[in-house]
């Protein structure tokens, strides 16, 4: 267990890394609010004086090891990841240092899964990518819903959104993360022309288009979960508002900074016939990601967590444990339908 609760938040003046630095004020860390803009760090330091503030350049090395000097964990909230990902874990193997971050980019998380995984576990530090609304929820959900099979036919998981007010780091990923690779096969691969298709969401979605989008959960998902196939699915409207540049940023709807945007996560786990359902609803896909990240945090820190090394969610923790503590930020259900092999038979 770790007693030193000083965290460092990477990108802490951005849209999300905001959200992450209040939750850990609502729950009575020490941060360290670091990241590549000064100004926007003297800003921020104005709504949080008791935190202190260190700038560092992703590419300056002296100055990232000043950022994680006396912190316990770092949690990078700066995208695009493929920027900033690698010279933050070297700095936190370094340091000695708990390693997570907010990435939805594939590439980035399965850089480091490539890069690191026996550097973390010699430093018996645990790196955690993709620990936010896309990639850990998806992968979370999916651990609850296979709760005891050992393996699945495919996992599907699809995310229907009543809008996407993208911020400007999404817009960013979005022009440089223009590749996205499905698991398939029992490997990652570049998917073929799919087409859209239905889905019947829960209420107040109900029947919407949607179209392929895989991001960091296939990732995680396909570390720890045996399944072939893995799908990953979002209602085409709200992609529709990412690629129009018109779209504007999200807006705060309440004092807490979160929009008004509801979501619903719906992820189904299909072996032969039978099939189970985990499906998570909420508000802010930005604002989500707070909780989550901390959660983890919080676990990482006080030792409930398997083991050191590069880790997905869903083999990290206790997949419906975890869910439940973000009760508060989410509601959650798991939907399993009868085993046809289990059922018993009618009696004539």
């Amino acid at each position: 267990m770790e007693s030193n609760r000083t965290v460092t938040v990477f990108g802490a003046h951005g849209h999300t890394g905001r959200f992450v630095v209040s939750e850990f004020r609502r729950r009575g860390w020490n941060a360290i609010v670091s990241g590549r803009d000064g100004d926007k760090l003297k800003a921020l330091q104005q709504a949080y004086p008791e935190y202190e503030r260190r700038e560092a350049p992703v590419e300056d090395r002296t100055s990232l090891d000043r950022a994680l000097a006396g912190a316990s964990a770092v949690i990078n909230c700066a995208g695009p990841f493929a920027d900033t990902a690698i010279p933050i874990v070297e700095a936190a193997l370094r340091a000695r240092t708990h390693y997570l971050d907010l990435a939805a980019e594939q590439a980035a998380v399965l850089a480091i899964f490539e890069r690191f995984s026996e550097a973390a576990r010699t430093a018996h530090v645990a790196v955690l990518p993709g620990m936010a609304f896309y990639g850990a929820l998806g992968d979370l959900l999916a651990t609850a819903a296979m709760g005891d099979w050992t393996s699945a036919d495919e996992i599907c998981i699809r995310v229907a959104l009543d809008r996407w007010h993208p911020t400007r780091g999404t817009r960013l990923t979005g022009q440089r993360n223009s590749v996205h690779r499905i698991f398939s096969d029992n490997r990652l691969q570049d998917p073929e022309s799919p087409h859209p298709h239905q889905w019947n969401f829960p209420a107040p979605f109900g029947k919407q288009e949607v179209v392929l989008l895989p991001l960091a959960e296939t990732v995680l998902i396909s570390r720890h979960l045996r399944t072939p196939k893995i799908g990953s699915y979002i209602n085409s409207s709200s992609l529709d508002d990412v690629r129009d540049p018109n779209t504007p940023a999200p807006s705060a709807a309440d004092e807490t900074g979160r929009s008004s945007q509801i979501f619903v996560m719906d992820v189904a786990v299909r072996q032969g016939s039978a099939e189970r359902r985990a499906i998570a609803t909420g508000r802010d896909i930005y604002a989500i990601s707070a909780p989550i990240v901390v959660e983890a945090a919080d676990r990482v820190l006080s030792g409930r967590f398997k083991s050191s090394g590069v880790m997905a969610a869903g083999e990290t923790f206790d997949a419906n444990d975890f869910l439940t503590c973000l009760s508060p930020h989410l509601a959650f259900e798991i939907q399993r339908s009868p085993d046809p092999d289990i059922i018993a038979p009618k009696s004539r």
